[in-house]
């Protein structure tokens, strides 16, 4: 249409939208910018559906999601630094986040929305020569988009080059001082340094714990009931048995190296395959020490006891949830799952440990695990994520039992096992 002159005359010399045009264009905008938020089913939520207060029923926490909740709004209308969010799973910080993004939208702002361990898997699958998009490319948009909300910091595997990807990214987006958004389940103290030292910048982030992580584990020490392998480091090893052959005396040898590299730089998954007393608990509970001496997070857990303690908190009167401890074990940076295998196969203890499993296996997290079983009696869907090349290195431990039978033979070991087996579960009490 024309616009009119001050006489009231049309202006021939001047196109103008109309109003239903207008309408029209804004609406394909706000289509394309949610297109390319890639934000999915997230893109249904607003700050108008969700509670104010949350979920929760505990006031000091109603208190904690109030204040962040009138801090991402104030951010999504004008955001300006970085918009930093900590707090479990399902203490809803990611609807906040998701909110954020749509509210910008709204605002006609580009927004670019990625959980950590995908956009890391979206960054390595753009090597590949059939990619849509190149890894430069790719890596460009990432580093430059208008606001940039990175949802679960500190799931990701914590590979030499994932580490080395997320410290380019966040020291640009910092260096650039450009807008962006974090959500992390980790306390930001336990995060790489480079990383925790952004995040915590009094003078361009602000930091919301909406709720403090309630502790199902150890993390940082041994719990009740560990003396044993609070004894089991790497200097009381003993791969020189003197009575044993040649052969298997460089078996232990080899295992022990393999043990402590993993321990100084914990990465992909650590398989101890033997019978009971081989020395595989030994060195898997050397691995946590070594990480516990050097102030590193690590969980270490006997797995027919964790599922034991997995189906207590059903109890109304247990004092650690289901989701908190299974959550925990889940997602620990570092985890041991020791005696696997040894667990009663019921479907729904064979389905919680997959689920385990292929989270860790998925998002790359580093896993030691011991069994005394062959892989092949190992439920096929999981054995074949144990022994993936990719991630998984299997070292099977040809020494005998050291603590009475020196057959070798696994049934033996086995029946030992359960006349010795003593409760070693960490769960606060």
């Amino acid at each position: 249409m024309h616009p009119r002159l001050p006489s009231g005359k049309p202006d021939f010399s001047r196109v103008i939208a109309c109003r239903c045009v207008k309408k029209a264009a804004e609406n394909d905008q706000a289509a394309r910018l949610q297109k390319l938020s890639n934000l999915g089913a997230l893109a249904s939520y607003t700050f108008e559906s969700i509670l104010k207060g949350g979920i929760s029923g505990d006031t000091e926490r109603q208190q904690r999601f109030t204040l962040a909740y009138d801090a991402a709004k104030q951010f999504a209308a004008d955001a300006h630094g970085w918009f930093i969010l900590v707090g479990p799973s399902g203490s809803g910080k990611t609807l906040l986040a998701a909110s954020i993004a749509n509210e910008r939208i709204k605002l006609g702002q580009s927004v670019f929305f990625q959980t950590v361990p995908e956009l890391l898997d979206h960054l390595r699958s753009a090597f590949a020569p059939g990619s849509e998009m190149a890894y430069d490319e790719l890596f460009d948009k990432v580093c430059n988009t208008p606001l940039l909300i990175m949802d679960d910091l500190g799931v990701q595997a914590s590979t030499a080059w994932a580490k080395e990807k997320l410290d380019q990214l966040f020291n640009y987006r910092f260096s650039h001082e450009l807008p962006t958004v974090v959500t992390t389940s980790t306390p930001i103290d336990n995060l790489d340094e480079r990383i925790r030292t952004r995040l915590n910048s009094p003078r361009f982030s602000r930091v919301y714990v909406i709720e403090q992580k309630a502790s199902a584990l150890h993390e940082y020490d041994w719990g009740k009931g560990f003396e044993l392998q609070k004894d089991m480091t790497f200097k009381a090893f003993d791969s020189k048995r003197f009575n044993l052959p040649l052969e298997q005396r460089q078996n232990l040898g080899s295992a022990y190296q393999v043990a402590l590299q993993f321990a100084e730089s914990p990465e992909g998954w650590l398989v101890f395959q033997g019978v009971n007393g081989c020395g595989k608990t030994h060195l898997a509970s050397a691995i946590v020490n070594y990480r516990y001496e050097a102030h590193k997070p690590a969980i270490f857990v006997v797995v027919p006891e964790f599922l034991d303690h997995l189906r207590k908190t059903f109890n109304p009167e247990s004092k650690v949830s289901y989701d908190q401890l299974f959550e925990a074990v889940k997602t620990a940076s570092l985890l041991v799952l020791d005696d696997f295998g040894e667990h009663q196969t019921t479907p729904w203890a064979q389905e919680k440990l997959y689920q385990v499993i292929n989270y860790r296996y998925n998002a790359r997290l580093a896993t030691v695990i011991t069994t005394c079983n062959s892989l092949d009696e190992i439920e096929p869907r999981v054995s074949s994520r144990l022994v993936d090349p990719r991630i998984s290195m299997v070292i099977n431990i040809t020494a005998p039992d050291y603590r009475g039978d020196q057959s070798g033979n696994p049934a033996a070991a086995k029946n030992n096992l359960r006349k010795t087996r003593k409760t070693r579960w960490n769960a606060s009490e």
